[in-house]
C-alpha cells in the first residue's frame, strides 16, 4: 500500500475520509441503539437500517447529474450536507422522536449514494490503474479496523451522555473531512457534456452494468447476497437477547468484526492480486456465506465472536475486489451513474431485507435466519464461479476498459467475451 501514499494528493484524500469514517463508526450503529432503547423493539431497531438503504432507489435519477460536475467540489460539499443533515438529532428526546432518527439515517443514505460516486471518480483522477488495489484497500481497512474502537466509543458515549454528544462528534468529523479534502492539489478533467435524450443517459450506468459481462455477474451474485445480508440487522439483537445481552452489546460484537476485518484489510491487495477481483469476490463470498452458517450453530458466545470474526475477514475482501473491478472497467465519463447504479441494484434487495428481517426476526428463530444468510451468499457464490469461471483465479484476464469518446453505448458482451467493448 506504500505506492499508493506516495501518489499526490492521495494522503490527504487519505486523512480526509479517514476522519468521516471515524464520525460514521462512532454514529451509526448508535442509532440503532438508540432506536431500541427509545423504544424496546429488536425489529424497530433493525428497521433504522432501512431507512440508510431507501435513497439508493432513488439514486439514479441524481447520477446523471453527479457525472457532469467535478468530484473534488462534491466531496467537500457533500460533507458539509452530511454535517447539516445530522443535527437533528440534537431534538431527540423520547419515543416519540424515532422518525427524527429515521429521518437521519435516509440522509446518511443519500452521503452513502453520493459520497461514493464522488470518491470512485476522484480515485480515477488521481490514482494509477495498477495502483487503485492498493487504495481501495487502504481505504477499506482504515474504516474496517475502526470497528475495534470505534462502536464501543459510539455506545460508551451514548450511555454516558446519550445521543446529543454522539451527533455533534459525527457533525465535527464531516466538516473536518471537508476542509482537507478541499486542500487537495489536483487538476481534474473537465466532465464531458453527452448527447442524447434524458433517459438515454439516466440509464447509461444500468446499460453499462448489463453490456458488461463480467461486472453483470458480479453483480447478481452480490445481489442475492444483499438479498438476505439485511437480516443480520434485526437478527443480531434477537442474539444478543438469547445469550441475555444488552442492546450495547451488538457494538462488542461489531468490534470483533473489526479485527477480522483488518486482517481482510490489509490482506486483500495480495488477495486480489494473486486470484484476481473475480476470485477474491467468490473467496469472501465463501467466507461471508460459512461464517453465517457458523453462527446460526453457535452454542456460546465465544462461537459467535469466532464466526463474527470470519464474518470481518470477509468483507474487505469482497468490497475491495468489486469496487477495483467496477472501477478499472467504468469509463470515466460513467463513473457516477455506474456507482450509483451499482448501489441501487445492491441497495435494493438490501432494504428490502432490511424490512424482511424485521418481521422475520418476530416470528422465526434467529438462527434460521443465519442459516438462510449463510446458504443464499453461498448459492451467490456458486454463480459467479460458473459463469465467470474463465476468469476466476486468472489475475490480469479480466482487462480494463479505455475510457471512449461520448457516443453509442456499449452493446452486451458475446457469452464468450471477457474484455468489454471500447
Amino acid at each position: 500500500m506504500k505506492a499508493a501514499f506516495a501518489q499526490p494528493g492521495f494522503r490527504r484524500l487519505f486523512a480526509g475520509l479517514s476522519t468521516s469514517m471515524l464520525g460514521d463508526s462512532i454514529m451509526l450503529l448508535v442509532l440503532s441503539i438508540w432506536v431500541k432503547t427509545l423504544t424496546g423493539s429488536s425489529a424497530m431497531a433493525g428497521f433504522t437500517f432501512f431507512f440508510m438503504c431507501l435513497p439508493a432507489i432513488f439514486a439514479p435519477l441524481a447520477g446523471a447529474w453527479l457525472d457532469r460536475v467535478r468530484r473534488k467540489p462534491l466531496l467537500v460539499w457533500g460533507n458539509i450536507a452530511s454535517a447539516v443533515a445530522v443535527l437533528p438529532l440534537l431534538l431527540v428526546r423520547d419515543a416519540g422522536d424515532v422518525w427524527i432518527i429515521w429521518t437521519v439515517a435516509m440522509f446518511y443514505g443519500v452521503s452513502f449514494v453520493v459520497l461514493p460516486a464522488g470518491l470512485n471518480g476522484l480515485l480515477k483522477e488521481l490514482m494509477p490503474e495498477e495502483l487503485l488495489v492498493d487504495a481501495n484497500s487502504s481505504l477499506q481497512t482504515i474504516k474496517e479496523s475502526y470497528r475495534l474502537f470505534g462502536p464501543l466509543l459510539g455506545a460508551a458515549l451514548f450511555a454516558w451522555t446519550g445521543g446529543w454528544l454522539v451527533a455533534l462528534v459525527d457533525v465535527a468529523s464531516f466538516l473536518v473531512a471537508a476542509a482537507v479534502i478541499a486542500s487537495i492539489p489536483v487538476e481534474e478533467e473537465v466532465p464531458e457534456r453527452e448527447s442524447g435524450s434524458f433517459w438515454v443517459q439516466l440509464t447509461g450506468g444500468v446499460r453499462h452494468l448489463v453490456g458488461d459481462r463480467i461486472l453483470g455477474h458480479m453483480l447478481v451474485g452480490f445481489g442475492l447476497t444483499m438479498l438476505v445480508l439485511g437480516f443480520c440487522e434485526s437478527a443480531i439483537f434477537a442474539l444478543t437477547d438469547h445469550f441475555g445481552k444488552e442492546a450495547t452489546f451488538v457494538s462488542v460484537l461489531v468490534s470483533v468484526q473489526g479485527i477480522g476485518a483488518v486482517v481482510g484489510g490489509l490482506s486483500s491487495p495480495r488477495v486480489v492480486r494473486r486470484l484476481g477481483e473475480v476470485g477474491a469476490g467468490v473467496l469472501g463470498l465463501v467466507l461471508l456465506g460459512t461464517s453465517a452458517i457458523a453462527m446460526a450453530l453457535s452454542p456460546s458466545v465465544a462461537w459467535v465472536l469466532l464466526s463474527i470474526t470470519l464474518f470481518g475477514v470477509s468483507l474487505p475482501i469482497l468490497v475491495v475486489a468489486y469496487m477495483t473491478l467496477l472501477q478499472r472497467r467504468t469509463p470515466q465519463r460513467l463513473m457516477a451513474r455506474v456507482s450509483v447504479a451499482a448501489e441501487v441494484v445492491m441497495s435494493v434487495p438490501s432494504a428490502a431485507s432490511l424490512a424482511l428481517g424485521a418481521l422475520l426476526v418476530t416470528i422465526v428463530d434467529w438462527r434460521l435466519i443465519f442459516l438462510v444468510i449463510g446458504v443464499v451468499t453461498l448459492a451467490g457464490a456458486g454463480h459467479v464461479a460458473f459463469w465467470l469461471r474463465d476468469v476466476l483465479g486468472s489475475p490480469g484476464s479480466v482487462e480494463a476498459v479505455a475510457d471512449p469518446a461520448p457516443g453509442p453505448e456499449p452493446t452486451p458482451l458475446d457469452p464468450g467475451s471477457t474484455v468489454a467493448p471500447t
